[in-house]
């Protein structure tokens, strides 16, 4: 019976059956050392051409990286093996012989990037990919745990949500549709049923940008709630970024070292985090020499300069109105400024979250949705949901490619996801 690597080093000693693929490999005329690899790990396995025999010594002398292969043998602990332990092989089967591998050490991230479907074999994307999965299992508990409920939102939508300048259009029958910007809108309906509703889905976003925080396909995790205040959606916010740095934590030590990941920075996201307005952002600026006109938005250069002073997220509130999305609504107490935040990541990897208050007062949801070029008949099913029985709600969402390669220390955002999409790349 076939056990994965990691079961076998936990077995420790005795015979062992495992699978998987050629990860390293080096031979002589006598001996060949074979480090395989599967799902759970790497582990060296010794060949005695003497104790194996001529008919399986010329296959493996045939075996080049990435072959797959079964093994049987005796495992025992080796202090000088890659993980600490080591196979002697009594059987070897081969399934099948690879041809040579095209990846080598020393690529361009580009061509890394053409050979994806193979480059997403590398112990450092393994590695990403589980944490990845930690992220995505830790969004459900934290949501479910709280008593909401998951809502799969639509992914064809007939108009924008955060502007029509990033929106993919789609021939749809003999019209036109668009991929989801996010589930907002259809979020704000639903919690009249629901009250407490999240999801985690793709979105999209046709951004003009080739920076490395940026992907035209991604995961964001949103959700809403009735009867919720602007500090009722941060106070989730930063419980939700505090479970899940913990639940990696907890689970993934083995990949956060793989990636070489300082771990001691993930042990102090705990609360609280800073809270800041957008003004005061641009005094603390200030005191540094970078003047920001009010009423412009942060850039990720602003964003990065002000992130140099912590060592947790910051939370950034009350950014001007006039740049902010139409659904988010007036701060009574500063009428220039929205309801709404940010969440920006330490260690310079920008906004992670974004949310607000959403704005129950239809006749200013009208006027901003003039004043944003939007046409107010696209919209007049989302303005229902303030004709009957409109109460405070709020809500955000949380992008998850960029928590990923924040927790995981990623030069690049492409590497959080599997395969990634950005302006200059469909493919593979």
């Amino acid at each position: 019976m076939f056990i994965s690597i990691k079961d076998a080093m936990k077995q420790g000693s005795g015979k062992v059956a495992v699978r998987g693929w050629i990860y390293r490999f080096r031979n002589s005329n006598k001996m060949a050392f074979l480090v395989l690899r599967d799902a759970s790990d790497i582990i060296q396995c010794v060949v005695d051409r003497e104790k194996i025999g001529e008919d399986v010594w010329k296959s493996v002398e045939k075996l080049l990286i990435e072959s797959s292969v079964e093994i049987e043998g005796a495992i025992h602990e080796d202090k000088r093996a890659p993980t600490g332990y080591e196979i002697k092989v009594s059987n070897l089967n081969v399934v099948q012989f690879a041809e040579v591998f095209p990846i080598t050490k020393d690529q361009s991230v580009e061509f890394l990037l053409d050979k994806r479907h193979l480059w997403i074999r590398s112990r450092k994307i393994t590695a990403i990919m589980k944490i990845r999965s930690t992220v995505f299992s830790a969004i459900d508990d934290f949501f479910r745990s709280r008593g909401f409920y998951e809502v799969a939102p639509p992914i064809l939508t007939p108009s924008s949500c955060e502007g029509g300048a990033t929106l993919f259009e789609v021939k749809y029958f003999d019209d036109v549709a668009y991929l989801t910007q996010s589930w907002q809108l259809y979020a704000e309906a639903m919690i009249f049923s629901l009250e407490k509703i999240y999801c985690n889905s793709p979105c999209f976003r046709a951004e003009k940008s080739k920076t490395s925080r940026h992907l035209a396909e991604f995961y964001m995790a949103e959700m809403e709630v009735a009867w919720a205040r602007l500090n009722d959606a941060v106070d989730y916010a930063e419980d939700l970024i505090c479970f899940i740095v913990s639940r990696v934590l907890e689970k993934n030590e083995e990949e956060l070292k793989i990636l070489n990941r300082d771990i001691e920075k993930l042990k102090k996201i705990k609360k609280p985090f800073k809270r800041m307005t957008y003004t005061e952002v641009l005094e603390e600026l200030k005191k540094d020499n970078i003047e920001i006109e009010w009423g412009k938005d942060l850039r990720t250069i602003e964003e990065d300069e002000l992130m140099k002073k912590f060592d947790k997220p910051v939370i950034v509130t009350n950014y001007p109105k006039d740049i902010m999305a139409f659904y988010k609504p007036r701060d009574s107490k500063d009428p220039k400024t929205a309801l709404c935040f940010d969440m920006l990541a330490p260690e310079g990897y920008g906004e992670i979250v974004g949310g607000s208050e959403r704005d129950t007062n239809i006749e200013e949801l009208k006027k901003s949705i003039k004043h944003k070029g939007e046409k107010q008949e696209n919209y007049e099913w989302y303005l229902d949901t303030r004709r009957f029985g409109s109460v405070p709600h709020s809500g955000f969402g949380m992008g998850v490619e960029r928590v990923v390669s924040w927790i995981c220390g990623l030069d690049n955002i492409k590497d959080a996801i599997p395969f990634p999409r950005t302006m200059l790349r469909k493919n593979p």
